[in-house]
């Protein structure tokens, strides 16, 4: 499977959907509060390391 950035935002934007259903199901902690600081922090933490995940890659694919 090839991975392009539509379908990788989409498996990013899956998993962050996943647990934030995860949170809000089990009572945790206040929907409020898992709307507006957790699932926005799970979504910038994805974004940056697949950003470091692809810069380490083409590292590897043009230093190996």
């Amino acid at each position: 499977m090839e991975f392009d950035l539509p379908r990788a935002a989409a498996l990013l934007v899956l998993i962050v959907a996943v647990g934030a259903a995860g949170l809000i199901g089990s009572g945790v902690m206040p929907l409020r509060i898992t709307l507006m600081m957790v699932v926005p922090s799970m979504l910038v933490f994805g974004a940056l390391a697949f950003a470091i995940g692809v810069k380490h890659g083409q590292f590897r694919a043009t230093h190996a």
